[in-house]
């Protein structure tokens, strides 16, 4: 009974650190490629870089300010690149959106590098965005 309650008060104690959603939705990208598969990169840095993007995202800021046509976030040994997959267009990617990309492409290449591209996040939603993560 003892290592139950021990088990139960670590689980709730650290339940805030899981993600409120975890759903991968497989159509949120397209043209997902593993580049690097060999490569890992730090798990961590990924997610720091991340919410780093557009200056920055994490906290209350929900989307891409300025309109970008590219965007860096970078932490650790990860860097994200983010591009406007049509010439032209500006990033606008919310939050939500961007991590639902993010997290489809992990589904299929890991923490290992790959190239990728979330369907919509330009020019509101009416052009897509090519991203990649790679090692700096």
């Amino acid at each position: 009974m003892r290592s139950s309650q021990a088990l139960i008060a670590f689980l709730s104690a650290t339940s805030w650190a899981l993600p409120s959603n975890i759903k991968v939705n497989p159509k949120a990208v397209t043209s997902t490629t593993c580049t690097a598969p060999q490569i890992k990169i730090n798990s961590h840095d990924i997610n720091v870089a991340l919410l780093s993007i557009c200056g920055g995202i994490a906290g209350k800021i929900e989307q891409c300010q300025g309109n970008p046509s590219s965007r860096t976030g970078q932490s650790g040994d990860a860097l994200l690149s983010l591009n406007a997959t049509t010439p032209g267009q500006r990033i606008n990617i919310t939050k939500g959106r961007w991590e639902r990309c993010m997290r489809a492409a992990r589904a299929v290449c890991g923490d290992s590098p790959f190239t990728s591209t979330c369907i919509g996040g330009a020019n509101d939603n009416k052009g897509n965005v090519n991203f990649s993560p790679a090692v700096q």
